[in-house]
């Protein structure tokens, strides 16, 4: 069962401070067979946590605020993107051609929100963009053979697999070997001086640069936090990659966005990255390689630096350099088959693979700060490093399935104060009060509200998000 004992540990925690942790159960939120809330509250818990112990250091303070982590704020903001409207209109959160198709012998998903991926599925089937034409390609073929055919053209689609098919895969067996949060110390540089902090609300990332390098959906949910948290967080892209804009406004919080060509732009990217305390990336392992964004190499040109990576497959392994999303990872680790039916294979009651590994990179970023500026073995930069796969295998180990297979609603009190941590329980029944609105540049939004939570810390971001790729490339 997912808890933030484990997590805090992966992280490299004081385990006394779990006591500083209460948890508001809300049974009905996040239900599913697979003890998703359970999950969703060890990451957004730790996040807190992290954020908590370093804002305590850098203020001076002999104890760590307390946290809270309500499971309704919780299930709402791992639900965001279904919550927010944009002037009153709800955006469309799958494509049309990203969903489920029967094939020869099971079935496939399908990814296809960005323009160049849905281009390259329908390159691979040969066919043109109707649904009914794509699945009418796909009843005749065996799963297998679509997933190869799609990647091999550069798009997205995996077989549904069950838990046991998954665990006899290579990329499986190289996941076990590794941990949920990979650490790595990558430099012997003088520990960075945070400057000391004062007031309120606490703000344990103020003064912080984060380059975030991110895209869809874990990555920019890690930045988003970091920005919640006082750190002053510049968006990068492509300009010939432009993000979905519903999507940006979603996770676009807090943020500066801009675009830069890492080719062409080179000088202007090592002005920043010079100034950086912390890289982000999101890109599929290698990607960014060429440009000389290697955590070493980054470390190299930059000592002290906090290199901070997620990937859908992890970074080793016959799949590590393939991409991937939240909802391929979900149908290829056997999470789908779980929560489907004989009739048709199913999905989480959120995108929490995405989320989940979102507030535990940003826990990571945190923990590797505090280590930095305050630990035994100060000084250093840091890479931390998360799967969304390894998040899905940590969700299905020693997972309850209830024996009748009702929906697991979770461990009620002795689950959620496992740790030592005060616990209420109050039904999840509507998140209205976890949601705020604000006038932003890109419309009116309805969103919803930070879940990490402690005392005297922020309780919404600074700014608004911002249309996609209008600031410029400085700090």
């Amino acid at each position: 069962m997912p808890d933030i004992g484990f997590v805090w540990s992966e992280l490299g925690g004081d385990p006394a401070l779990l006591a500083r942790v209460s948890t508001v159960v809300r049974p009905g939120a996040l239900p599913a067979r697979l003890p998703v809330r359970e999950l969703a509250r060890a990451c957004v818990g730790a996040c807190a946590l992290a954020a908590a112990e370093l804002g305590a250091h850098r203020a001076g303070r002999v104890g760590v605020p307390r946290v809270t982590v309500d499971d309704g704020a919780v299930a709402t903001a791992f639900t965001g993107e279904r919550h927010l409207l944009v002037d009153g209109r709800a955006p469309q959160t799958f494509a049309p051609l990203s969903r489920f198709w029967r094939t020869a012998d099971g079935w496939v998903r399908t990814h296809a929100n960005y323009p160049h991926h849905r281009a390259r599925l329908l390159h691979a089937l040969d066919v043109p963009e109707d649904p009914a034409a794509v699945g009418s390609a796909l009843r005749d073929r065996p799963a297998l053979e679509v997933e190869a055919a799609v990647y091999g053209a550069g798009g997205l689609a995996v077989a549904l697999r069950t838990p046991a098919e998954w665990a006899a895969h290579d990329q499986a067996a190289a996941l076990a070997t590794r941990p949920l949060v990979e650490r790595v110390r990558l430099d012997t540089s003088r520990a960075r001086a945070l400057p000391p902090l004062d007031g309120t609300p606490l703000l344990p990332a103020a003064g912080l640069r984060v380059l975030d390098l991110t895209r869809v959906l874990a990555g920019p949910v890690a930045t988003r936090t970091l920005a919640l948290l006082g750190a002053d967080v510049l968006r990068l892209d492509a300009p010939h990659l432009p993000e979905l804009p519903d999507q940006h406004a979603d996770t676009g919080f807090g943020k500066r966005s801009a675009t830069l060509d890492l080719a062409a732009g080179r000088d202007r990217f090592e002005e920043l990255l010079a100034a950086a305390d912390v890289v982000v990336t999101g890109y599929r392992p290698g990607a960014l390689d060429r440009f000389g964004l290697s955590p070493e190499a980054l470390a190299e040109r930059r000592p002290g630096l906090v290199v901070a990576q997620v990937s859908a497959w992890g970074a080793y392994g016959p799949w590590g350099g393939r991409r991937g999303f939240d909802s391929l990872v979900q149908v290829a680790t056997g999470i789908a088959a779980v929560e489907g039916s004989a009739e048709r294979p199913g999905a989480l009651p959120a995108q929490a693979l995405d989320h989940g590994t979102g507030y535990l990179l940003a826990a990571a970023v945190l923990r590797a700060l505090t280590e930095q500026a305050y630990g035994d073995a100060a000084g250093g930069g840091r890479l931390v490093r998360l799967a969304l796969a390894r998040t899905a295998a940590w969700l299905q180990d020693g997972s309850r399935l209830p024996e009748d297979g009702a929906a697991a609603d979770g461990a009620g009190a002795d689950g959620a104060g496992a740790d030592g941590a005060e616990v209420g329980t109050v039904p999840y029944d509507d998140p209205a009060r976890w949601l705020a609105e604000t006038d932003s540049p890109v419309g009116r939004l309805r969103y919803a509200r930070p879940a990490v939570s402690f005392a005297d810390g922020p309780h919404d971001w600074a700014r608004p998000p911002g249309p996609w790729g209008v600031d410029a490339a400085r700090w």
